[in-house]
């Protein structure tokens, strides 16, 4: 039998290692949802779940999903660079510890629309400090826009997610929502992305309170002392005058806005 040459067995080495570099996954993600709070925040997440797969094969990283939120502890986050809360948070104790954990450790987060949500008095109360005054800097959700109505957004800052974006764009369609705190006056919040003004008045009601005329709104914004992001985007429209799940709007499908949350993936994805 013809025997290999020493410099052969070499190359062929290197080349095997590189193909095993080019088809490992640069990092795994996971998203975490409920899926039973409204069905606007349902489609968006089905949706998110579609387009978050289709990245992950484009894009050279892996995704997964999953509704149990019991997955939500220090083994399985182990395995993941990047959570993802896609429609709520977790809600018991031993849940929230673990992911405070993951995040104090380095662990790396995107959040969309009602991941954010809490309000004292609803189904969804303001009871887990941490996340909401320390992590996302927030607080209590307050009101919002109807129904969900397309903004002009404006990029506050540069940031490696806004890197090369124009000073404005077109949102897709959403709900926007108003917080208790006052991001502005928190040091450790950056805020990326904002509501421009010429969006005014935003929402078309039919309440008056649900139409903004003025006023200042952060929409996508860090905390400098975590690896994370929140998106206030999140919810579609929906055929609710003749209660059917007909869906009216999409959030995905907007090339800018695609890009946003697809640049805040990869960054936190690759931030050591």
């Amino acid at each position: 039998m013809k025997r290999i040459s020493p410099f052969l067995l070499i190359l062929l080495s290197i080349f095997s290692l590189s193909a095993v570099a080019q088809t490992s996954p640069k990092f795994k993600a996971i998203g975490f949802y409920t899926g039973k709070n409204d069905q606007a925040h349902i489609s968006f997440l089905h949706e998110a779940n579609k387009w978050f797969s289709s990245m992950a094969s484009t894009h050279n990283f892996e995704y997964d999903s999953t509704g149990d939120w019991n997955n939500l502890n220090d083994t399985f986050l182990k395995k993941y660079q990047v959570v993802i809360f896609l429609d709520t948070r977790p809600e018991s104790p031993a849940r929230r510890a673990a992911f405070e954990k993951y995040m104090k450790n380095g662990g790396a987060w995107i959040g969309f629309h009602f991941a954010a949500f809490a309000m004292n008095g609803s189904g969804i109360l303001q009871d887990w400090t941490w996340y909401h005054n320390d992590f996302l800097g927030s607080g209590e959700y307050v009101s919002n826009t109807w129904r969900p109505t397309s903004a002009v957004l404006r990029v506050e800052q540069k940031h490696p997610v806004t890197r090369n974006f124009p000073t404005t764009f077109r949102s897709s369609p959403n709900e926007w929502y108003r917080w208790k705190n006052d991001l502005r006056k928190n040091p450790d919040i950056k805020i990326l992305v904002s509501i421009d003004s010429s969006s005014f008045p935003l929402g078309t009601g039919p309440k008056p309170h649900e139409i903004w005329h003025s006023g200042y709104y952060p929409v996508v914004w860090a905390n400098t002392k975590y690896k994370m992001i929140y998106f206030n985007m999140g919810h579609n429209d929906i055929d609710y005058e003749h209660n059917s799940d007909k869906e009216l709007s999409f959030t995905f499908g907007n090339p800018l806005q695609d890009k946003l949350v697809l640049n805040s993936l990869l960054w936190l994805g690759s931030k050591k």
